[in-house]
């Protein structure tokens, strides 16, 4: 357990961005489920619409520093490659 103040704070500010950067990994990931079942389903509407998605969330983590910049384009990447095999 933390002895000093600084370090209760620094144990309650962890907490809190440690839940704010799950809150943004997991909609990165749901993101990324729904467009992998939307090119299961063959809908290019709805991939389209879901890569859109996808994108954005994998950005937006990456912007806060939830995942590393790198592994948001590596994804993005690998994603826009599934998408166009499929086309």
């Amino acid at each position: 357990m933390p002895n000093t103040e600084s370090a209760k704070k620094r144990l309650r500010s962890s907490v809190r961005r440690r839940f704010i950067n799950r809150v943004r990994k997991s909609r990165a990931k749901t993101s990324e489920r729904r467009l992998t079942d939307a090119i299961a389903s063959g809908d290019a509407a709805a991939v389209k619409q879901a890569l859109s998605v996808c994108f954005s969330e994998l950005d937006r983590a990456a912007k806060a520093g939830s995942i590393h910049k790198n592994k948001a384009d590596r994804k993005k990447q690998r994603l826009a490659l599934r998408v166009n095999k499929m086309a």
